[in-house]
């Protein structure tokens, strides 16, 4: 299924995700509006770039923020080559490809995750106290960013994601030391982000395709009760609605035009004590992440939207299954909610593009978490450098089953081929490569998605965690014949559909390749939803990766587009692939005719 086939099956089967834009974003009552009407955000925010969280690169159990990240980096290969590196860093991570990818596959508006010292110094390294030197490099960036964004008419919102001292106790997302003073305990560091969004506004307050300030990400800090270390249960939030407010006013000074976006504690959440409203052009973000997506789960957000008359934005979400971006991207639809997933790459699969990470970056990770020898200064300098030049979309994965998870299956129930799957051309079906297509439609599998929050409990949605980020368990496989994957953990009553094609209708035995460790297994056939006579007993072959054939006899497909099922009625096997063997002559030789 190429890219191309999907963008157009988005233009004229999916939500029409184009905003049309025209004119500066502001609030209507309830609703985010421009020249042209209401606008529903859909967007993806740069998480990674400017602000390195540990965990998008593996680290997490070895650094707390990007300042230990940079600390290990600088020991192992000098300050001047780890310069070098955060330079190929910026310059790779976001590039003008990657916007035009997100307007090609349908997205309207990016939040950018901005780090507050690539704009301005922390507040101990300035020479004068209370004085702020204004750097160029992240104003360049921003700069850059807004004009890709421009060619390709979506917004651009400013999100201060790393605020001067951090501001909360996850020290991840906002790279706080926390043996300095915070955000919270400074006022040097609240007057110095005070004056960075008051330069922010008067350099873009006559850019209409900046869409919002977003101004303070995700605060979490206990201030009546230090035990309360993320502010989940603050009853008043006064110093966080005073630093809002005091944002507010000097953006206005300089900006009257833009949407001022406002956070709860909490993560972005808990709004007790921030109301009322002190802006008419004002909108609430939420943050939504591992819950059901229900209307329960949202009834505080559209209470507050009803009861003081403002739009809401789901400002973050993601890090889920396919079936969880689906589902919260129609939840948000239902109810008029603009949303922003998070984030754009990393090195994990679950999100638009992946970025492969190399071995020497895994060699430098090893060493960090103390399993192999000191690289080289040379060759960890390499590496890493490597690893940088993998973070540009020219080196990345894309994820064509996230981005139409996230884009056509919205709206969308069909099924598509994940492969051309043109049997009589290719007879080879991989158990891998089943439909393209929502849970209950292309596949079923007793775990789709991630619920921890709701559930208590954390769920693996893919066992094997790789090749797919659906609710199908993969894991790399090493049969002779293989595309590199193959699916297991497989239980009674899951099943994989797939689309294919055949040039006439024919009979054919099919093969199928399974392991099993000690149990057998059974299959049940469906073509184009009839169910075939008989089902098929798999061996125990006395190991998951030791390999077997059997075979299913007569099994019939039209001419054209077939769906075939493959449901384990007995599951513990893994499967490797299918083999679709003509029995009649004509197709036999038609099979080989298509290969010569």
């Amino acid at each position: 299924m190429s890219i191309t086939r999907i963008i157009l099956l988005y233009i004229f089967c999916g939500i029409n995700f184009h905003a049309n834009a025209q004119g500066y974003l502001r609030t209507d009552g309830k609703k985010i509006i421009n020249d042209k009407g209401e606008v529903i955000l859909r967007g993806v925010g740069l998480g990674g770039w400017m602000l390195q969280e540990p965990y998008m690169l593996n680290v997490s159990d070895v650094a707390g923020s990007q300042q230990e990240i940079r600390q290990k980096i600088t020991t192992l290969i000098g300050e001047n080559n780890t310069e070098k590196f955060y330079e190929a860093w910026l310059n790779n991570h976001c590039t003008k490809r990657d916007i035009d990818s997100l307007a090609a596959w349908g997205f309207n508006s990016v939040r950018l995750p901005m780090h507050y010292n690539l704009y301005t110094l922390p507040v101990e390294n300035e020479k004068t106290a209370g004085k702020n030197t204004w750097l160029t490099k992240g104003f360049t960036m921003t700069d850059s960013l807004l004009s890709w964004c421009k060619a390709n008419r979506i917004y651009l919102i400013l999100d201060m994601h790393a605020a001067p001292g951090g501001q909360g106790n996850d020290n991840a997302i906002s790279d706080r030391d926390a043996s300095k003073k915070s955000l919270w305990q400074s006022e040097a560091n609240q007057q110095k982000l005070i004056a960075l969004w008051s330069k922010l506004a008067e350099r873009y307050a006559n850019e209409q395709w900046i869409g919002a300030y977003d101004i303070i990400n995700e605060p979490n800090w206990g201030f009546e009760n230090e035990s309360d270390r993320n502010g989940c249960a603050e009853k008043l939030n006064i110093p966080l609605r005073k630093l809002m407010v005091d944002i507010s006013k000097a953006i206005r000074k300089k900006d009257k035009k833009h949407i001022i976006i406002i956070e709860g504690n909490c993560w972005g959440n808990n709004y007790q004590g921030v109301f009322p409203l002190w802006d008419k052009n004002t909108v609430l973000s939420f943050h939504k992440y591992w819950n059901y997506n229900t209307t329960e789960s949202i009834q505080q957000v559209l209470q507050n939207r009803s009861t003081y008359n403002v739009p809401v934005w789901l400002g973050e979400t993601g890090e889920n299954s396919n079936t969880w971006f689906t589902s919260v991207i129609r939840l948000m639809e239902e109810n008029k909610i603009g949303w922003n997933m998070w984030p754009l790459k990393k090195s994990g699969k679950n999100n638009l593009l992946q970025v492969p990470v190399n071995q020497g970056f895994k060699d430098i990770i090893a060493y960090w978490n103390g399993q192999t020898q000191k690289p080289s200064e040379e060759s960890a300098f390499k590496s890493l450098m490597e690893f940088a030049r993998n973070t540009n979309i020219a080196n990345n994965i894309v994820r064509r089953e996230v981005i139409d998870a996230m884009t056509r299956q919205v709206t969308n129930d069909e099924c598509l081929s994940f492969q051309p799957n043109k049997i009589n051309v290719t007879p080879t079906l991989f158990a891998s490569d089943y439909d393209l297509g929502r849970s209950g439609m292309a596949y079923h599998d007793a775990d789709s998605a991630e619920y921890w929050v709701s559930a208590g409990t954390r769920t693996k949605w893919n066992e094997g965690g790789h090749y797919r980020n659906d609710g199908v368990d993969i894991e790399t496989c090493t049969d002779s014949l293989s595309n590199g994957f193959q699916v297991g953990w497989i239980v009674d009553g899951e099943w994989l559909q797939y689309t294919l094609y055949t040039d006439k209708a024919s009979t054919y035995d099919l093969h199928i390749r399974s392991a099993s460790q000690s149990a057998t297994g059974e299959l049940q056939l469906f073509v184009n939803g009839s169910a075939t006579e008989t089902k098929l007993t798999l061996p125990a072959t006395g190991s998951f990766n030791t390999w077997q054939t059997s075979t299913m006899k007569s099994v019939k497909l039209n001419a054209g587009m077939n769906r075939v099922r493959v449901m384990a009625v007995k599951g513990g096997f893994n499967l490797n692939y299918f083999q679709f063997i003509p029995t009649d002559n004509t197709a036999m030789i038609n099979l080989k005719e298509s290969i010569n």
